[in-house]
């Protein structure tokens, strides 16, 4: 998706060369705005950070990046797209190897610690995906008796076992693609994990998969930055004007329309 070009409206946002400072600084770009920028994010989880094939990137976050970018005042051949899994966002933040990060990047007291966030720009909600003809299973307390998956090292199964369900059967792959794939074969009823990644899986096979609906924790998503940055306040402005703008929107209806997700209320940024 294409955005719109904003930066001449964000003349109070221009680029003072900040981000350029806390990582990008040796890179070289085009003439238009400087160095490039850095940016990580999922490379494997469709609808929201995905690189295709022919080595495009995709998705819900990829959009919002690329947004806040151009607010920023890069143009899309400056951005570096960098693969960020979840154990490494805090240490690329850190050591420079990014200058920014959205990728399902839960907002935490923990992580706050080590780095900052702009945002939230997206809340979700623990889940479950099932086939579309499923009618057994309308929340985690539904689930006893049932065969439940996630990934490894996810704690999200097992807060359904020992929250709600006690006698759920869980089951673990590697990737969430495994747990789809076996949904789909009757080998098991259903997978947890946050709401839209869920809606990235549905999005894969419209009509096949579907999202119970029954959210049971809160995710607040935000744009992962070096501590002390001075653009959280630039990016937090750009948040917002993607929210009353329409782009917002559109990138998540771009992204992950089909899914038979709704969008949510855009949420209220944090300025801390």
């Amino acid at each position: 998706m294409k955005f719109t070009k904003i930066a001449a409206t964000l003349g109070a946002l221009a680029l003072t060369g900040s981000l350029a400072a806390c990582g990008g600084s040796d890179d070289t770009g085009s003439d238009a705005g400087g160095d490039k920028i850095k940016i990580g994010i999922k490379f494997d989880q469709p609808g929201l950070g995905f690189k295709e094939a022919d080595g495009d990137y995709s998705g819900f976050d990829v959009d919002m990046a690329e947004y806040i970018a151009e607010g920023l005042g890069y143009e899309d051949d400056q951005i570096e797209w960098v693969e960020a899994v979840s154990a490494n966002r805090e240490t690329f933040l850190k050591d420079g190897t990014v200058d920014m990060i959205l990728a399902t990047y839960s907002i935490t007291d923990e992580r706050k610690a080590e780095v900052d966030f702009a945002g939230p720009y997206y809340i979700a909600g623990q889940d479950l995906l099932v086939a579309a003809d499923n009618t057994d299973i309308t929340g985690p307390e539904s689930l006893d008796g049932k065969k439940l998956c996630s990934v490894t090292g996810s704690t999200s199964a097992q807060k359904v076992k020992d929250e709600y369900s006690e006698g759920v059967q869980l089951q673990e792959f590697d990737t969430y693609s495994k747990c789809v794939t076996a949904i789909d074969g009757g080998q098991l009823d259903a997978m947890t994990t946050d709401d839209i990644i869920l809606a990235g899986y549905a999005q894969q096979d419209p009509g096949k998969f579907k999202i119970v609906g029954a959210p049971f924790s809160e995710e607040n998503y935000g744009v992962g930055l070096p501590k002390g940055s001075e653009d959280r306040d630039k990016i937090n402005d750009l948040i917002e004007q993607a929210f009353a703008d329409g782009a917002w929107e559109e990138a998540f209806n771009d992204n992950l329309g089909e899914s038979g997700y709704e969008l949510p209320e855009p949420p209220a940024v944090d300025r801390y």
